[in-house]
């Protein structure tokens, strides 16, 4: 079970589904080097010892407590992708006859159920066979089979999954296994070595070894996960299996690599431990999981941003939509407000809010630390239950030009406000300048410029003349608002 989302400038995010662990061996050694040598001879300092990890005594002691898990199911296809699936070249007659046969029978006839065989790995967490691995290793799974490195299989019941989050557990019927540790990934520091194991592109009992990149990445449709990110290969047949740190702890679960190819390049992604077990220990409970929510949209500050809302530094999330009667709307929440903490954990980028929102409980009462109008608030919000409606992020590549704004504005009538569901705005009528280069686009509706609602153009004007290096400008375009930086100086 691979995907990959592709992008023409992007790196590819491809799911690594996984594999099995098994023993094998490194030796330790240690390593000298001399520190600040002066050209005195007489006053060298001595050499600093450094230790290597020794990952074959980890491998050893903790590779038998990581299985392959074989998973076999059925998905809805066309007959066309049917014969894809199946292995019938896409230059074959057969295939394009799959391809007329769909077109000539209609819609009733082009989907079908197609079986599907996928691996993963997981790693064992308890001594009576419960196994943690990714929601998406057993996705559409009918039947699970997990396999240790001693070849004795066992038939695997489904606990539960969470999508959100990529966490699955499993049950299956055995005692007296052996079980990882589990390790705090807020321990857990970048540069520190890790080690993953797995059976990437089928290559079983396979060791990969590097360090931690870095902490709290967020990826696109992932915004519930702050995840680790390290240069250890992972690949196809990885996914589900434990990141180990030197001491045999699980840190991480392997998920995620970036990729133009399908395969690791270099960069690869783990949902933090601190997360799955907070999942997992909600699935073994009740059969599933629940994740808060603020009911806002959200999107990154960047310089531009901060000089607009006068910040010290480009952090935090910028809230562009609030839903109606949400928590967020209920706390009191605003359009153009920075979210920069919440309780005591602050909010570096706009994937931070959802990510620690996501961990809290439905129903809990928290307290926002908010940028409004150049001052700071606290807001107190009682979060929601993100089952009922997730939290949207929203998505801005605009870039920022320079000069005037460059905008042709007229007041909305009526029936526009009627059908836009707005009370007041100005119709973008034309760009040019900063505000086209920036990616504002003719019928945008200029609901507010740097927190100031944008009911006359004079009140634009004003704003434009007070403003130093840039402004914000809120926009509605079809249904979504998005703030777009707009340079002026």
């Amino acid at each position: 079970m691979n995907t990959r989302l592709t992008s023409p400038h992007a790196l590819v995010v491809a799911l690594a589904t996984a594999g099995v662990i098994g023993a094998v061996g490194a030796g330790a050694y240690t390593s000298a080097r001399a520190v600040n040598a002066p050209t005195n001879a007489a006053s060298v300092a001595p050499a600093a010892m450094v230790t290597l990890p020794d990952f074959s005594t980890i491998t050893l002691r903790d590779g038998p407590a990581v299985v392959n898990i074989s998973v076999t199911g059925t998905a809805k296809a066309s007959d066309a992708e049917a014969a894809e699936m199946q292995g019938i070249d896409p230059d074959d007659p057969m295939f394009q006859f799959f391809r007329r046969f769909q077109g000539q029978m209609g819609p009733r006839a082009q989907q079908r159920d197609v079986p599907v065989r996928a691996q993963g790995s997981g790693f064992i967490v308890s001594p009576d066979g419960l196994i943690m691995t990714n929601a998406h290793v057993v996705k559409d799974a009918k039947e699970v089979t997990v396999k240790l490195t001693d070849r004795r299989e066992y038939r695997a019941k489904v606990l539960g999954a969470d999508a959100k989050t990529d966490i699955a557990v499993l049950k299956i019927d055995a005692k007296n296994l052996p079980t990882l540790a589990l390790g705090n990934t807020k321990d857990l520091k970048v540069g520190e070595w890790v080690l993953a194991i797995g059976s990437p592109f089928g290559f079983e009992n396979t060791v990969t070894a590097g360090v931690v990149s870095a902490k709290g990445r967020s990826l696109p449709d992932d915004s519930y996960v702050p995840f680790i990110q390290t240069d250890v290969a992972v690949n196809p047949g990885n996914s589900g299996g434990p990141l180990l740190n030197t001491r045999g702890e699980v840190v991480g679960i392997n998920s995620q690599i970036y990729s133009r190819s399908g395969g690791y390049q270099g960069v690869s992604f783990a949902i933090p431990i601190d997360v799955a077990v907070q999942v997992k220990d909600q699935i073994v409970a009740t059969g599933k999981a629940t994740h808060a929510r603020l009911g806002v949209a959200v999107q990154e500050v960047n310089q531009a941003f901060a000089d607009s809302f006068k910040l010290d530094k480009p952090e935090g999330a910028l809230v562009s939509n609030i839903e109606k009667g949400g928590p967020g709307d209920k706390a009191g929440l605003k359009a153009g407000d920075v979210i920069r903490k919440v309780d005591s954990e602050p909010i570096v980028s706009s994937g931070d809010l959802p990510a620690v929102i996501g961990q809290q409980t439905p129903g809990k009462k928290v307290t926002l630390e908010v940028w409004r109008q150049g001052e700071r608030q606290e807001i107190s919000a009682k979060l929601g239950d993100a089952s009922d409606k997730p939290t949207q992020v929203a998505k801005n590549d605009s870039a920022a030009g320079q000069g005037k704004l460059g905008l042709a504005l007229r007041p909305l009538q009526p029936q526009e406000k009627r059908e836009a569901a707005i009370e007041n705005g100005l119709l973008i009528e034309d760009v040019a300048g900063p505000s086209a280069l920036a990616g504002v686009q003719a019928g945008d509706v200029l609901l507010a410029i740097n927190g100031t609602p944008a009911k006359t153009l004079e009140q634009v004007r004003e704003v434009v003349a007070k403003a130093d290096k840039s402004v914000a400008l809120l926009i509605q375009r079809g249904e979504d608002k998005i703030f777009v930086p707009v340079r002026i100086g």
